[in-house]
């Protein structure tokens, strides 16, 4: 086959590659709409109802209720205002936090530079799970939002330091860079006035794949009972509530675990998307 026909198929396959990630994108954009939308109705996820316990799909409850006859369409809902809602804000501290170091570090020279990954490398090997134990041991024993959202910046602001340092030491070689030094620009204000905002893309695709990261970490951390308490409805609470009753009522781990797996995945898809369309896009400054 020869050089001309074997090029002819690769691009035809990526052709065909990128018409199928287009209706991927909408839909997952679309999935996450719906997400919304279900976690700004107004639900009532707590009120029980002994006399349904376990009741199946019906036009008052969609999903069927739980042990104590809560409705499950509800709980979920509810459930999202919290898992999702909890995870936007704790990966908000975690990029502002992970990314005025990175800058710093990026800027202040070689030496700290590398200090600093030190410093990084020795908290990634610290797993968050044994971070919110020892948090939780810390406060008295007491779970909460408040611990939960500790135990998970403690660690959660690594990656995007480490993202941003190698971008800033990346961008400083750059002629607008040199140029801005050269009219007596000073280092803070070229670090955030000129470099960081170029940084823009690269940091809202990464923070897109974090959030599947995260939300895991809150989900497992709930679990575990270090997150919200009882009632209050949180999908990796709701699994840790309905494990006992697997086998004779599953959609009660089923659910909540779907809402977990698939609200990660769709928004893990939109980075994947961000992140191809900036390795493809036009380079140099934005």
């Amino acid at each position: 086959m020869s050089a001309e026909v074997v090029a002819e198929h690769g691009y035809a396959a990526r052709g065909w590659t990128r018409r199928m990630q287009r209706p991927l994108q909408i839909g997952a954009v679309a999935l996450l709409g719906v997400l919304v939308l279900l976690a700004l109705l107004p639900f009532d996820p707590t009120t029980n109802d002994l006399s349904q316990r376990f009741a199946g799909p019906s036009l008052e409850h969609p999903l069927g209720t739980d042990q104590l006859g809560r409705d499950l369409l509800a709980r979920l809902a509810a459930g999202a205002r919290i898992s999702v809602g909890f995870t936007l804000v704790a990966l908000a501290v975690c990029a502002v936090t992970g990314t005025l170091l990175g800058v710093l570090a990026g800027w202040v020279g070689r030496a700290v530079g590398q200090l600093f990954q030190r410093v990084i490398d020795v908290l990634v090997a610290i797993p968050a799970i044994l971070i919110g134990l020892i948090v939780v041991a810390a406060s008295g024993g007491a779970p909460g939002l408040g611990s939960l959202l500790l135990a998970i910046v403690v660690t959660g602001w690594t990656p995007f330091a480490r993202l941003t340092h190698q971008l800033v030491v990346r961008e400083r070689s750059r002629e607008y860079v040199e140029g801005a030094l050269a009219i007596g620009a000073g280092p803070a204000r070229i670090a955030f006035r000129h470099v960081l905002p170029n940084l823009s893309r690269p940091l809202l695709s990464h923070l897109c794949l974090r959030f599947a990261n995260v939300l895991l970490t809150v989900a497992g951390l709930s679990f575990l009972g270090l997150g919200p308490q009882p009632p209050t409805p949180e999908w990796g609470a709701m699994l840790a509530e309905g494990r006992q009753f697997m086998f004779n009522a599953p959609q009660l781990v089923v659910l909540p675990a779907v809402a977990v797996v698939g609200t990660a995945l769709v928004v893990t898809g939109i980075g994947r998307a961000l992140e191809r369309r900036r390795s493809t896009g036009p380079t140099g400054q934005f």
